[in-house]
C-alpha cells in the first residue's frame, strides 16, 4: 500500500479506526531531514503492507494535529495501535529504529 496522506478529515477513519498500527510521519515540504526520512517511510509502507499502514501528515497544512500530538520537531515518527498514542521517534531515524518502534 502506498503511503496515505493523512488530513484532519480522514485521521479519524485512517487513524483512530484502524484495526492495524498505524506509523504517521509528520513533515514539511520545506524540512531537509524529512526528504532524508521519506524513502525510509515508503521502503516500510511497503514491505508491511497489511500489518502496518503508514501516512504522512504535512504540519504546515495540518497544524492542529501536529498540536495535537506535541510535534515541536520535524521530522517525527509517531505509532498509534488501535487509536492510542504508542511511541514516537524525533529526527532522523534508521529503517531498523523504526522497527523496533513498530515492535514495542
Amino acid at each position: 500500500m502506498a503511503v496515505m496522506t493523512i488530513t484532519n478529515d480522514n485521521f479519524e477513519t485512517e487513524v483512530l479506526g484502524c484495526d492495524v498500527p498505524v506509523l504517521l510521519d509528520f513533515w514539511a515540504e520545506w524540512c531537509g531531514p524529512c526528504k532524508m526520512m521519506s524513502p525510509v517511510v515508503e521502503e516500510l509502507a511497503e514491505e508491511l503492507e497489511g500489518k502496518v499502514k503508514v501516512g504522512k501528515v504535512n504540519v504546515d497544512e495540518q497544524a492542529s494535529l501536529a498540536l495535537k500530538y506535541q510535534i515541536m520537531s520535524i521530522p517525527t515518527l509517531v505509532l498509534m495501535k488501535n487509536g492510542v498514542f504508542s511511541g514516537k521517534l524525533i529526527g532522523v531515524s534508521t529503517k531498523e529504529e523504526v522497527l523496533e518502534l513498530l515492535n514495542k
